[in-house]
């Protein structure tokens, strides 16, 4: 009974302090596709086939290691979600550039309260210290072009198109602090930018190994130095979302 007492007073704190959507539909995945997460003008927020765990990545900008505790369920069951802000908020009158554009900080907070309110999520944020790497540039010529197409969807990874496999890497129209964040889900800790580089960039690099199945994290680092940058380990706070309870929500 304490228990499911604490988990509405977390609503309730939820309610009160974080902006919340003034419509959310929540249902079971019903598409092929996997975590995938979209805004659109006027601030509506579409999930399609996401799971809870990918949901707090997304709610709180962290990465999967930042995220411990929690059911199993919580990186199996898949779930469409379809949420509209209020028109009092910010985020009504937001009109990203493309569809896949990461959410803004209030939409974040929306999709907190959402999480808390529809799938009874009780949570604690800790905080130690961890490693982490620093992405620096070095004295070596950059092996990256001002981005041709401004206006396209900033990506980084594998030369395929897809994930980072073992082959190099490539980006279209990519910055810094975003490369540096898709190049932390491979690298198991942090990357923070610290290459003071502005603006957004194009390249691509590849890496040959003798291996059959080269190691990510040693192609990473070898790639990111062809580029002229480098991956500097040290040491820094790190976050972790630590689950104490969810539960699958009701359909509606």
């Amino acid at each position: 009974m304490k228990h499911v007492l604490a988990i509405f007073a977390v609503v309730s704190i939820a309610r009160a302090q974080l902006p919340q959507f003034e419509v959310a539909s929540v249902k079971p995945g019903a598409t092929r596709e996997l975590n995938g997460i979209y805004t659109h003008p006027g601030g509506r927020v579409t999930l399609r086939g996401c799971t809870l765990r990918y949901m707090i990545m997304e709610a709180f900008d962290v990465q999967p290691f930042q995220i411990s505790g929690g059911p199993g369920w919580i990186t199996d069951d898949r779930f469409d979600i379809d949420a509209k802000p209020p028109t009092s908020s910010k985020s009504s009158r937001s009109n990203p550039p493309y569809d896949k554009a990461p959410p803004n900080e209030e939409q974040r907070q929306m999709l907190q309260t959402l999480l808390v309110e529809r799938f009874h999520l009780a949570y604690h944020r800790d905080v130690r210290e961890g490693p982490i790497y620093l992405l620096v540039k070095t004295n070596k010529p950059l092996k990256m072009t001002d981005a041709k197409e401004k206006n396209a969807y900033p990506w980084s990874g594998g030369l395929g198109g897809g994930m980072i496999m073992g082959d190099g890497l490539a980006g279209i129209n990519e910055d810094m602090p975003d490369l540096a964040q898709r190049l932390s889900r491979y690298l198991g800790r942090p990357v923070l930018d610290r290459t003071g580089l502005m603006g957004s960039f194009d390249f691509r690099t590849e890496y040959h190994s003798d291996e059959l199945r080269p190691d990510v994290v040693t192609m990473i680092l070898a790639s990111v130095q062809d580029l002229g940058l480098k991956l500097e380990s040290s040491k820094g706070p790190i976050e972790t979302i630590v689950i104490e309870h969810a539960e699958k929500p009701t359909a509606n």
